[in-house]
């Protein structure tokens, strides 16, 4: 069984998990109850025992990765969705997790909070998109990328305009990965 969970898990536990601890979603206020309850879990241990079968916990990026990665060089794998999930590969193994979606992208604005789900649906698609391309424009420098990979439930809602610009490097993959990312998931070299 492979669980993919948003926020920064290491070894299966959880370090922080910004989604699970607003019960009335992205950009609400934190429940202290639910923040303590998430707070060092061992996702891993209780998803194993269970149900009583062997469980990987990962990040939810880090699922979806393992699902369309060519084991070739350094592979970035970005997720859109609520917000910005992200997964580093170096010749198929998986590096240790970065959880820069919550590092400032302009003063007061995450990158969650600056191509996330909300606003996506204030801006409209095709502001939105411009958004996407600033933040991979902006990363290129970082990373220098063989290969990045575009994900999650949003990453078909860029625009055939911004999918032009993105280069040959970018590539847009279905959110399904995941599915089999779960399986291949337990064959990475770690």
């Amino acid at each position: 069984m492979t669980v993919g969970l948003p926020g920064m898990i290491r070894r299966g536990v959880v370090v922080h998990t910004p989604h699970y601890i607003r019960p009335r979603g992205p950009r609400t206020a934190i429940s202290a109850e639910l923040a303590d309850a998430w707070r060092s879990m061992d996702v891993q241990a209780a998803v194993g025992e269970r149900l009583g079968l062997p469980a990987l916990v990962l990040n939810d990026a880090e699922v979806h990765g393992a699902g369309v990665i060519a084991a070739s060089g350094l592979e970035l794998v970005l997720t859109l969705g609520t917000g910005l999930g992200s997964a580093l590969f170096l010749g198929g193994s998986l590096a240790p997790h970065l959880e820069w979606s919550h590092a400032p992208v302009r003063p007061r604005t995450t990158y969650d909070e600056f191509v996330g789900e909300p606003e996506r649906r204030r801006l409209g698609n095709a502001l939105w998109s411009r958004r996407v391309l600033r933040v991979v424009e902006g990363l290129r420098p970082v990373f220098w990328w063989d290969r990045l990979y575009l994900g999650g439930g949003n990453a078909r809602q860029i625009t055939r305009g911004v999918l032009d610009r993105l280069g040959d490097d970018v590539v847009v993959v279905p959110n399904s990965a995941a599915l089999v990312g779960g399986a291949r998931a337990w064959s990475l070299p770690r």
